[in-house]
């Protein structure tokens, strides 16, 4: 049995795993790539010769990280493997969901290479990431149309530029940087349309005290733009891509102006493209947690649903504890500080008396390379706070400023519009059965009488969407509303990998 299971290997999963392992612990890491690093620092192929990743200028400590992960001795990875389920194992020995209160039993479901197992682990700590916000516009089902982070992985991991010539709209500062690197890869940029404006005098002054320990954050995504300008690229701020064109594929990009609460101005006008890029922000990947029955709080500024947890990390869940983007998506530097607490915390709700915790090279530089010293847990875990808390004074200023105007996006649909591309309901459906039936007021129950996020991704890409117009119609609040209940499995797996969910 191993003391503590991680779902997921970014900075989150990495920080805590070498934590726990350090302290004791033994540990095992179950990431879908073939390498760890999570999205923001995905990692090309080891077949590619000659190639190393190359990362913000503002995670300097990433490759330190990576390396400390590759050289871990007391850690199984299983990668290329999907967590699918969360369970708990009764005292008769079968699977009875969340039943037990005791935070012993834990069993998680995986499905990898070598076939689907279930692993009985003391703790568990979910740090799944987050994935690109989905918009529903006309046309968004078209191939060719691709959101930020995609992009931005085919760059990364296999060094692919996806089109020759792009439109990229959305309201995330990842999209300048993203486009930034399009650009230098050769990409014909058409056109950049920012949902928002400029930073006003007001959140420039309201920025100010997240910038310690930040600028080289800040500098790059001002540098990209400036680089963008200066090649001749187009940014258009109060901006919004209201479809996508073409008939087989995309050939271009419909963009409209829009006023302070996201509502379309002026007609729109069409940008020729094969590729439109969208990047309004990220939803935290939550399913797994709603599947283990972890208390959930909305925030849309931070990802939608995200996971409740206490100073420790830990959940309401017993024996569940969550960092990373699931807490809010806040960024690497604030996912590895999350991390690192609740690994030092598991191990000392373990008994694991000592770590190895990290150190600052210089005191009070965040960003300075990190050595190993030893420490009791107690006073790891305070100072483990205490990063988390400085980290979050840059990611709140973030989240502020670039928050997604989620019923603007919502409007963007028309009632052709496929809203679930998985099972093909579109946003007339959603209509009909909430005007067919007036009790409705909830995202699952309109997943019930119309099937939208019943589908493989289960409810990844519609569930904001369906969420937003149930809101708007029922004159209710998004938290109100609700979130689409998880199932098992979270993610699509085999069917025989369910076989491992039967004692029998």
């Amino acid at each position: 049995m191993f003391d503590l299971a991680i779902v997921g290997a970014g900075p989150a999963g990495i920080s805590a795993a070498l934590a726990a392992s350090a302290a004791g612990a033994r540990v095992v890491v179950v990431d879908e790539q073939r390498r760890p690093g999570g999205q923001i620092f995905r990692q090309p192929p080891r077949e590619f010769v000659g190639s190393k990743p190359k990362f913000s200028a503002g995670y300097p400590w990433a490759y330190d990280l990576l390396e400390q992960a590759d050289a871990a001795p007391g850690i199984t990875w299983k990668h290329e493997s999907t967590a699918f389920g969360v369970f708990r194992d009764r005292a008769e020995g079968s699977l009875q969901g969340n039943a037990d209160p005791s935070p012993e039993g834990i069993q998680l479901a995986i499905s990898g290479p070598g076939g689907a197992e279930r692993l009985p682990v003391r703790r568990l700590l979910i740090a799944t990431g987050a994935y690109d916000l989905p918009v529903a516009i006309p046309g968004w089902t078209l191939p060719g149309v691709m959101m930020a982070g995609a992009v931005q992985g085919f760059i990364k991991s296999q060094r692919l530029l996806v089109s020759e010539r792009l439109v990229l709209a959305g309201s995330h500062p990842l999209l300048l940087v993203v486009a930034d690197q399009l650009r230098a890869s050769g990409a014909d940029i058409a056109e950049i349309a920012f949902a928002r404006g400029l930073p006003s005098i007001r959140e420039a002054f309201g920025a100010l005290p997240a910038a310690p320990g930040h600028t080289r954050l800040f500098a790059e995504t001002g540098v990209a733009v400036a680089r963008l300008l200066a090649a001749g690229v187009r940014i258009s701020t109060n901006t919004i891509a209201t479809s996508a064109l073409g008939t087989d594929r995309v050939e271009g990009a419909a963009l409209a102006r829009i006023d302070k609460d996201w509502k379309v101005t002026g007609a729109p006008r069409s940008v020729q493209a094969s590729t439109l890029v969208l990047g309004y922000g990220f939803q935290a990947s939550t399913e797994l947690a709603r599947q283990a029955g972890c208390t959930m709080l909305y925030n849309s500024a931070k990802g939608g649903w995200i996971v409740a947890h206490d100073q420790n990390m830990a959940t309401s869940s017993p024996g569940i504890y969550v960092a990373g983007e699931p807490t809010g998506v806040a960024g690497a530097e604030q996912s590895r500080a999350e991390g690192h607490l609740a690994g030092l915390a598991i191990a000392q709700e373990l008994g694991f008396g000592r770590a190895r915790t990290r150190a600052r090279a210089r005191a009070g530089d965040r960003a300075a390379p990190l050595t190993q010293a030893s420490d009791d847990l107690t006073s790891a875990v305070d100072t483990a706070r205490k990063d988390v808390h400085h980290a979050q004074r840059f990611s709140t200023v973030v989240q502020r400023m670039f928050a997604p105007n989620r019923k603007g996006l919502a409007a963007l649909a028309t009632p052709e519009t496929i809203v679930c591309r998985c099972e093909l309901v579109t946003q007339d459906d959603v209509s009909t059965v909430l005007a067919h039936n007036p009790h409705l007021s909830s995202a699952s129950g309109v997943k019930l009488e119309c099937r939208s996020g019943m589908g493989p991704c289960q409810g990844r890409y519609c569930e904001t969407t369906v969420a937003s117009l149930v809101a708007a119609k029922r004159g209710r609040s998004m938290a109100d509303v609700g979130s689409f209940t998880a199932h098992v499995p979270v993610k699509p797996v085999p069917v025989s990998a369910l076989m491992v969910l039967d004692d029998q």
